[in-house]
């Protein structure tokens, strides 16, 4: 269990966990100078039989708010601290304030100071306290009396700490792994150690990881999970990290930066969130206000833009659109805080829904349609409602990544709900059954267009399939969609164009004639066809004229051109892929180099570069470093 303190400056919540802890939280000079908290402080305290709790100690001064506001992310419980000679004060507001825009539920009132005061004053401020959290996340905890001076009461409370941190069961480590980074330092003899709060998921030692601010792979070489050397770090825990890399560089991490397993959306920056705005704001939040957010352990600054809406009343919920100064590592669920522009009063906070808003039009009735869907807790139900009103198909990937679900997590769930898969490049589509039926409706009515007006034509090449019926998606998304009506026998593939079944394009009168001298000609070349000038020897025409009957035989699918003088038939061309697929397959990297394919294929050097950069042109593969690797199934891609 992770305990943070919460109230007020001097109201002695470093002197109450030394009480429980006999650990001096204040660890800066500075803070031992001033006798005053100014960053975060940590202590622990081991229980018989079970996990040792850990303490943040937060400052208490107005000035150092930000820090409190990153120590108070991610706990599991918070002892809310008010002295009872001042009684609540300011911070003691705003602490509470910013605990119940959090969603802290669990916590208890350390009334301290009862040494100075006579009962009657700490009844008093005790019932002040009761009218303070009243209509909060903290309604009703319980409140104990301590002296940390004369020890009053800390037996107590120490036994009601211990009792709930035993009751307490440990936090699901579901999810990809997540640290919210607070701290980074050299250790001699031992290199970089970040420190932090795991907000989900759980990490080994030996497992590699990634620094998302600073974009650096790292390997964890040692964990320390709640002060105690450990094999693993979960959800729930207080962990410091001995990280390994190359480059590593303690001054290229800093607080609020991620580490991070799996794979999490990029750092954002526009994160679409449901806001509250506390009741004791004089205005309401309007559009495009400047504020400071806060986040796990990162601030930043930026705007509000209120979605449908002109503003959020004090006291109400709205949706909004942060568009962020600089962008920072975020999740579905993560919550957060909003300040004003000076950094002088906390104005509301709220959740996380979605990190992934479309460029244009983030207000329109589809997308808060979007959102609200988004925004269901459960997984399987917000999949379920996303598909239904996702049109042009759901980001399976980017549903995944925002709401930090693992692989297994994300096949597991694809399982349970039913949905039409689309694979992709670079990740995949999800339609529900109805949402399919109209893409395809959509795709033939394109697709009858389409050959009404070029009957001569087979088609349009796969990327452009949805071209003339509204539908506005990245040409990989129409490639992959292609690849799926033709895999279900809906349309047909010739060349690099497809077709409805019932269009039947073919050549006429010369152009005819001549096909039937050319096709034996390609047909005899094997997977080395002659080339347009060696045609035009062969049937004793113009190579200009030749070429354009080729380009024309390719509007039918008869042929591919690869290379402007070089046409390949269809068969040939899904020959020469099939041997692509089984060099990547022999190879150790899974990669084709222009010399395996060469000698695999038997085409010649020039050639074999002339056809792997035409499958890189097709995205049947694409160039790493000096070899090539397929991205998509050569069944797909070509025709046999």
């Amino acid at each position: 269990m992770i305990i943070a303190t919460a109230g007020h400056v001097d109201h002695g919540k470093t002197l109450l966990i030394k009480s429980l802890t006999g650990v001096d939280t204040d660890r800066l000079p500075e803070e031992k100078k001033r006798n005053l908290t100014i960053d975060l402080g940590f202590a622990y305290l081991p229980m018989e039989g079970a996990e040792t709790i850990g303490f943040i100690d937060v400052p208490g001064h107005e000035r150092f708010i930000r820090n409190m506001l990153c120590g108070v992310a991610g706990i599991d419980f918070v002892l809310f601290v008010v002295a009872a000679d001042d009684g609540p004060m300011p911070q003691t507001e705003e602490h509470l304030a910013i605990l119940d825009l959090l969603g802290v539920t669990r916590g208890a009132v350390a009334l301290t100071k009862i040494d100075r005061v006579e009962e009657k004053r700490a009844v008093e401020v005790a019932e002040q306290i009761d009218v303070l959290l009243a209509s909060t996340s903290l309604e009703g905890i319980p409140m104990f009396p301590v002296s940390a001076m004369t020890g009053d009461g800390i037996d107590g409370l120490k036994s009601h700490l211990l009792e709930t941190a035993t009751a307490l069961p440990p936090r699901a480590a579901a999810g990809n792994f997540r640290l919210a980074i607070d701290r980074s330092f050299d250790v001699v003899g031992a290199g970089l150690v970040v420190t932090g709060t795991v907000f989900s998921g759980e990490i080994t030692a030996g497992d590699g990881a990634r620094v998302l601010g600073a974009d650096m792979e790292v390997r964890v070489r040692g964990i320390h999970a709640q002060n105690a050397e450990a094999e693993a770090g979960r959800a729930g825990q207080r962990c410091a990290l001995n990280l390994a890399g190359i480059g590593l560089n303690k001054d290229l991490i800093a607080r609020g930066d991620w580490l991070i397993s799996g794979a999490p959306p990029a750092p954002a920056h526009k994160i679409d969130v449901r806001l509250r705005v506390l009741k004791s704001e004089a205005r309401a939040l309007a559009h495009w206000t400047p504020v400071h957010v806060h986040l796990g352990a990162s601030e930043t600054t930026g705007r509000v833009a209120v979605l449908g809406q002109n503003n959020i009343e004090p006291g109400g919920t709205g949706l909004a659109q942060l568009v962020l100064d600089h962008p920072i590592g975020v999740a579905h669920g993560d919550g957060l805080i909003i300040r004003d522009q000076s950094a002088q009063r906390t104005v509301g906070g709220g959740r996380v829904i979605d990190v992934y808003p479309p460029a244009r039009g983030r207000a329109r009735p589809e997308r808060l349609a979007f959102l609200a869907a988004m925004e269901e807790t459960d997984e399987g139900t917000a999949l379920l409602q996303l598909l239904d009103v996702s049109p042009n198909g759901l980001r399976l990937d980017r549903f995944a990544a925002v709401r930090n679900l693992t692989d297994a997590d994300m096949e597991a769930l694809q399982e349970l709900v039913p949905m039409k898969k689309v694979p992709m490049e670079s990740g995949s589509l999800g339609f529900s059954d109805a949402r399919w039926a109209g893409m395809c409706d959509a795709v033939l009515d394109g697709l009858a267009a389409f050959h009404r007006k070029s009957p001569d034509m087979v088609g349009p090449g796969e990327n452009r399939i949805l071209t003339g019926t509204g539908i506005r998606l990245p040409p990989e998304a129409a490639v992959a969609i292609s690849a799926e009506l033709v895999r279900e026998g809906i349309i047909l593939k010739e060349g690099m164009g497809v077709r409805l079944p019932s269009h039947q394009p073919s050549l006429q009168g010369a152009d005819a004639t001549n096909w039937k001298k050319i096709k034996p000609l390609l047909e005899d070349g094997g997977l080395r066809p002659p080339v347009v000038t060696e045609i035009a020897q062969a049937i004793g025409g113009e190579p200009r004229k030749v070429e354009t009957l080729m380009v024309r035989a390719g509007r039918h699918g008869l042929v591919v051109r690869i290379a402007k003088n070089r046409f390949y038939p269809p068969g040939k061309l899904r020959d020469l892929a099939d041997i692509a697929e089984k060099v990547a397959a022999d190879a150790d990297d899974h990669k084709i180099t222009a010399a395996a394919f060469r000698d695999a294929s038997n085409i010649g050097r020039n050639l074999a570069i002339e056809v792997l950069e035409f499958f890189n042109k097709v995205k049947f593969t694409r160039r790493v470093g000096d070899g090539h690797e397929i991205i998509r199934p050569a069944v797909d891609v070509f025709r046999s």
